[in-house]
């Protein structure tokens, strides 16, 4: 009798931010790709961290003005990027489309660090599924909510609708062992060249950099498979 093979399985570390419209949508494609693998490629994901707006004021930043300065566009232009980016997001299975609560608040852009603190505990007392799902319920709140990702009351609010601990989850917010870590995270993010985000690293070697079709995502994990990477 021949020994069953086993599934190949592969380590992915997504390099992301939860105000990052391309993350969300890179995330949605990558997880068709891991549907279409499944019992051919085991894939265990890790969210790692890193903001696109360090420096953001703690009262946060409109959307519309900061990138109108960063992009040098006009109201106008501004306008259809958004309406494009929506389409694209929409297309790929994730709606950018307010569903809170009474008129949309203006789009904003905030503060992640705090967040990232909260995903780097949601994986170490959870682990990887769990750290997934509340990286999926930040998109939501920012995105389709448009709440405040970088107050601890709100975190806390996602944390504990995904099933975790309020009170541990505003602890962990307040923890400077994980600002440390997150800290050194970002750093070595640095250190491997990540310059943008969504950046998906396969087993510590091959990196997919941006938001790929699911099948691009495919093709590179059968390849680290069939490469031994």
């Amino acid at each position: 009798m021949s020994e069953t093979s086993q599934t190949p399985r592969v380590a992915v570390d997504i390099w992301s931010d939860v105000v990052c419209p391309w993350c969300a949508i890179g995330y949605t494609q990558f997880a068709k790709a891991m549907k279409d693998l499944d019992g051919e490629i085991d894939v265990e994901v890790r969210w790692m961290p890193f903001e696109l707006n360090p420096d953001a004021p703690a009262e946060g930043k409109n959307q519309a003005k900061h990138l109108a300065e960063v992009y040098q566009r006009t109201p106008e232009q501004l306008a259809e990027m958004r309406a494009n980016l929506e389409a694209v997001a929409e297309r790929a299975g994730f709606s950018m489309a307010y569903d809170g609560p009474g008129d949309p608040p203006e789009p904003m852009m905030w503060n992640t660090f705090e967040a990232h603190k909260l995903l780097r505990w949601a994986l170490t007392v959870e682990g990887m599924e769990a750290q997934t799902a509340l990286g999926l319920a930040l998109f939501r709140a920012h995105f389709q909510q448009r709440r405040n990702v970088s107050d601890p009351q709100v975190l806390a609010d996602v944390a504990e609708s995904e099933g975790f601990d309020r009170a541990e989850a505003l602890a962990a917010i307040a923890d400077d062992r994980l600002a440390s870590t997150v800290a050194w995270e970002e750093d070595r993010a640095q250190e491997m060249m990540i310059t943008g985000v969504p950046a998906v690293i396969v087993n510590g070697k091959m990196m997919i950099p941006g938001a790929q079709q699911p099948e691009v995502y495919v093709a590179a994990l059968r390849q680290a498979v069939k490469r031994g990477l």
